[in-house]
């Protein structure tokens, strides 16, 4: 199977049919000097995502823009409360509580992007399922991995 067809499947896999459309042509693969595997996907030397050994992938802020354009993937997002913000964008967790909008696909395990007023500020992985984010008032909904933060710290240190 070809490697861009590999990449396809398993992003409409995890984030609904019709989302890998949204991947550029022009992708670059960096693969595992030991096993071969795919190790970044990445388009115009900006990481993408990094597949994982469970089969899902870590994406960044800005794969994460890229699959925003399409309405199936609003599905597995969760929109913040502008209380929250500051934190998220600092790297904090996402807490029940502070969430405004939640995806109905999103699982415990799973990829979220962190949408404050229909922009990215974060991507982190779900510690609660959809019915539980939405079902508690209290407790950690989302690890956040990547931040806007965290991406400008990471520019000023080139």
């Amino acid at each position: 199977m070809d490697k861009f067809e590999k990449i396809s499947h398993t992003v409409d896999a995890l984030f609904g049919s019709g989302t890998s459309k949204n991947i550029p042509e022009d992708i670059d693969f960096k693969f595992s000097k030991k096993t071969g595997r795919i190790r970044a996907v990445y388009h115009n030397d900006l990481l993408l995502f990094t597949p994982r050994t469970d089969g899902g992938i870590a994406m960044s802020i800005y794969c994460a823009q890229l699959f925003s354009k399409n309405k199936k993937f609003q599905d597995y997002c969760i929109e913040i409360d502008a209380e929250s913000k500051p934190f998220v964008e600092q790297g904090l967790s996402v807490f029940c509580q502070h969430v405004k909008k939640c995806g109905s696909k999103i699982e415990i395990g799973s990829d979220v992007p962190i949408f404050f007023k229909n922009q990215i500020i974060a991507v982190g992985k779900s510690i609660l399922s959809a019915e539980m984010i939405k079902s508690q008032s209290r407790g950690v909904a989302i690890k956040v991995r990547e931040s806007l933060k965290s991406q400008t710290d990471g520019a000023d240190l080139s």
